[in-house]
Parts: structure tokens; C-alpha cells; sequence
């Protein structure tokens, strides 16, 4: 079942993103397996904006989590993780079809999110979801920001693609642009 977060579960999603990390090292990635996850207070953050789903197992505890910031007119996915006792089950593709959703309701069109290219369970996953790489002509100006603080993060070590897909209403029918003012 896919859900609003709640406070009780911030501490979960922390050591959800830790054990989600560590494939990384089996891949040569280690500082990216090492780098600390959200804060409690970063969480909060997104708890009190309504930008934080979780996936909870039968007994309602989170097993996975996505997070969202607004950046220029559309939905950024800024984190997507799954524990890995809980991988290949479409936790992923769940949340995001409920982001999906959540921005349709609130007139969005577009789905983005940045991630690492040649790791299977990054660029080409989101690929199968019906993300497509943006350009650097077709960057706004939030989303060049973005690139620009993983950058300074380190991020940019390993190639990284910036993607983005319309937004679907339930019934995985895109959603209508917002018209002009």
C-alpha cells in the first residue's frame, strides 16, 4: 500500500535509504553508498509540505519511500528508495504513479528526477518507466540548479542524466498542460 508519510515514520525512511545505498558499493560507487541519508529535519520538511509517500508492508511499516520538491512548474522526484528485502516487487513504479497522480491533481505536467545513467536500477529503470533524458537546452532554469548543487556534491564523479515524463491521471491518460494565465 502506497501512503502519506507520517512522523512516526521518518526514522524508518533514514535507514530505508541507508540499506538502499548499498548496492553502490558493489559497483565501485562507495561514496555514493556512504553519503548520509535525508535528515530528520530535511524529512520534516517534506512531511509538512505533503511531498513524502511511503510503501509499507502488511503491518504498515514503510519499506520504501519517494519525496518531491515543486521546481519550475513540475514535480522533481528528489528521492525514490526501496529496501532492498523489498526490491522488484514495483514499489518503486507505485510511488511514482502516486506522485503521478498527486501532481495531476494539482495541474503539473511533468515528472522530473536526475539520476546516475549507466546504473541498472537508475537511468535505464526509469527509462522502462517512460522517462526520457532532457536535453541541456530543454533544462529550466530550477532543474540547471539542481545539476549545478550535484556538482558541488560530488555527484557529477559518475555520468548523470537529468529525465522527465508527462504527468498520467489514474487511468495513465497524460495529463493536459496548464494553459497560460
Amino acid at each position: 500500500m502506497i501512503r502519506s508519510a507520517v512522523s512516526t515514520d521518518l526514522p524508518a525512511l533514514q535507514d530505508i535509504e541507508i540499506a538502499a545505498g548499498a548496492p553502490f558499493r558493489d559497483i565501485g560507487m562507495d561514496a555514493v553508498a556512504d553519503d548520509p541519508p535525508f535528515t530528520l529535519e530535511e524529512l520534516t520538511e517534506y512531511l509538512q509540505t505533503e511531498c513524502l509517500w511511503v510503501a509499507v508492508d502488511a503491518h504498515d511499516t514503510p519499506v520504501a519511500y519517494a519525496l518531491v520538491a515543486l521546481v519550475d512548474g513540475g514535480a522533481h522526484i528528489e528521492q525514490v528508495s526501496v529496501h532492498p528485502s523489498h526490491a522488484r516487487q514495483r514499489l518503486g513504479a507505485l510511488l511514482l504513479d502516486e506522485i503521478s497522480a498527486w501532481a495531476a491533481a494539482r495541474g503539473l505536467s511533468a515528472l522530473t528526477l536526475t539520476t546516475f545513467v549507466g546504473v541498472p536500477w537508475n537511468a535505464p529503470y526509469y527509462e522502462r518507466l517512460g522517462f526520457r533524458p532532457l536535453e541541456e537546452g530543454d533544462m529550466t532554469p530550477g532543474l540547471s540548479r539542481i545539476r549545478e548543487a550535484e556538482a558541488r556534491h560530488r555527484l557529477a564523479a559518475w555520468p548523470r542524466v537529468t529525465m522527465s515524463r508527462p504527468v498520467t491521471t489514474p487511468m495513465g491518460i497524460a495529463a493536459p498542460a496548464p494553459q497560460p494565465g
